[in-house]
């Protein structure tokens, strides 16, 4: 199918492109990397009555580290994640979660603002800014506001943002020396959607963890913070306690069964998810009873 008959205007500014919004309300569309959008006007998935083009605004685009967080302009790349070596040296989770999304070609397009406002909840990104506890900067014509990732995302393809706003930055905590990461999906083949996945951040003193969160993606109709996380927390972990957290884990988790996968695996594969990571943050193989390539 080809897409049905649309107007398009380039903003030449953020405070252009929130006229425009504004202007046209439900009508419009932002286009910016285009790579979820396009497929969906061709195939009348979406069907706006005008784009509003924000892909030359070069003020949102890059990457900052100051004042103890990471600053991501709304419309850098994935491509430039990847080669970035901030991003690199202090938030190797969001590299590594970069690299599996979709293919080159989608990755040399794409934009993280674009990829988090879409929303899919079967998206890497989206449950890496759970687990980085990130906050996305979001502006309207007379307002700038602030909205931390956990609130941010609200259902399938939903989010905070209004019709007549713009997300235009994502902020990072820096991690502090000693955090580690993990990060893994399983997915039928490189590229496809996740089955489920797991991207996590975490610090242990002393063998016991001090910090542990959790974000889960395609697992319900958003990416979620694990509740799970916070019993092993504190203590010294023990098989017997990862064994009840998974049991607590597939209580909360709400998975869909599809012709992937039926929800009975998912919870099995993110119980799976959940040993392996902490078998990798505590350096304890032995947690990791069932692992799994």
């Amino acid at each position: 199918m080809k897409a049905a008959a649309f107007s398009y205007a380039r903003a030449t500014s953020i405070a252009d492109a929130l006229q425009l919004l504004a202007r046209h309300g439900d009508d419009a569309k932002v286009l910016s990397g285009g790579q979820s959008l396009m497929p969906a006007l061709n195939l009348r998935l979406a069907r706006p009555a005008i784009l509003v083009d924000i892909g030359r605004l070069s003020e949102l685009r890059g990457i900052t580290v100051a004042n103890d967080k990471v600053t991501i302009g709304a419309l850098t790349r994935h491509v430039d994640l990847l080669g970035s070596r901030e991003i690199a040296n202090v938030l190797p989770l969001l590299r590594e979660a970069t690299a599996q999304v979709a293919h080159p070609a989608i990755r040399n397009r794409g934009t993280i603002g674009g990829n988090l406002a879409h929303a899919d909840p079967a998206s890497e990104l989206p449950a890496c800014m759970l687990a980085l506890d990130a906050t996305l900067v979001i502006r309207g014509l007379d307002h700038e506001r602030r909205v931390t990732a956990n609130d941010f995302f609200q259902g399938i393809y939903a989010t905070a943002l209004a019709v007549d706003e713009l997300l235009t930055a994502i902020e990072i905590p820096l991690p502090v020396p000693g955090t580690r990461h993990f990060f893994h999906e399983y997915a039928r083949r490189s590229g496809d959607y996740a089955l489920v996945g797991l991207a996590a951040l975490a610090r242990a003193d002393n063998g016991r963890l001090s910090h542990l969160r959790l974000g889960y993606f395609a697992v319900g109709d958003r990416p979620q913070l694990a509740r799970a996380a916070t019993r092993l927390v504190g203590i010294e972990v023990t098989p017997e306690l990862v064994a009840a957290a998974k049991v607590e884990l597939a209580t909360e988790l709400d998975p869909a069964s599809d012709q992937q996968a039926t929800a009975a695996m998912r919870r099995h594969l993110a119980g799976l998810l959940l040993e392996n990571c902490l078998a990798t943050v505590l350096d304890r193989p032995d947690l990791a009873r069932g692992q799994s390539s």
